[in-house]
């Protein structure tokens, strides 16, 4: 029997994070996650998001990014994120993406294997040990982790390390001590959630 997707939201949008801020995404969040971190922001649970729901299929679920795109052909991305994506998102699915003329985007807490055909991986590790994907397109680490040296990290076969303040009340505070952790540690850039400025998903 089919195990289908389960989907909190799929929407039209602009990923606001990272090296990929500012562009237009169908933004695919899947439902759960393998941690359980204090400081998360994301509403992972359930399937009542917009777009959200069960899918049987990897068709399915492609078909659903195929409807709600709205630009031009060339310039299709479907960002994968949770939760933990990789809990769901499997080398099949990906495949479904391709054939419609999606590049992927995977945001993962890296604790889990990669899928063959991802296009794109941020690598966003939640504790302070190394995650199992050591290479990708990027490593977003939340800012300040208890009990984290972001300089382990470093040695990690990533193209951009970004420092993201953890997003809460304390907010303020995160963002100074980020700003300051960089001007100190240039390796590092600043990463902004630009959507939560935009007021969008």
């Amino acid at each position: 029997m089919t195990v289908p997707y389960r989907i909190k939201e799929m929407v039209h949008t602009i990923q606001g994070e990272g090296s990929n801020a500012g562009r237009v995404v169908v933004l695919c969040r899947f439902e759960g996650c393998n941690l359980s971190c204090d400081f998360c922001d994301t509403d992972h649970e359930g399937i009542d998001g917009p777009g959200g729901g069960e899918f049987g299929t990897g068709v399915e679920v492609a078909e659903r990014a195929v409807s709600l795109w709205r630009g031009g052909p060339g310039m299709k991305a479907v960002l994968c994120t949770g939760g933990e994506p990789l809990l769901q998102l499997d080398a099949p699915l990906v495949e479904e993406f391709h054939r419609r003329g999606f590049s992927v985007l995977v945001e993962t807490n890296g604790t889990l294997p990669l899928p063959t055909g991802v296009d794109f991986v941020c690598v966003s590790p939640k504790a302070p040990v190394l995650p199992v994907i050591r290479s990708g397109d990027e490593l977003k680490l939340p800012f300040p982790l208890p009990g984290c040296d972001p300089g382990i990290f470093l040695g990690l076969d990533f193209r951009h390390f970004f420092i993201q303040p953890v997003w809460g009340r304390n907010y303020a505070s995160s963002m100074r001590k980020a700003v300051e952790y960089c001007m100190e540690h240039p390796e590092w850039r600043i990463s902004m959630q630009m959507h939560r400025y935009l007021g969008i998903p």
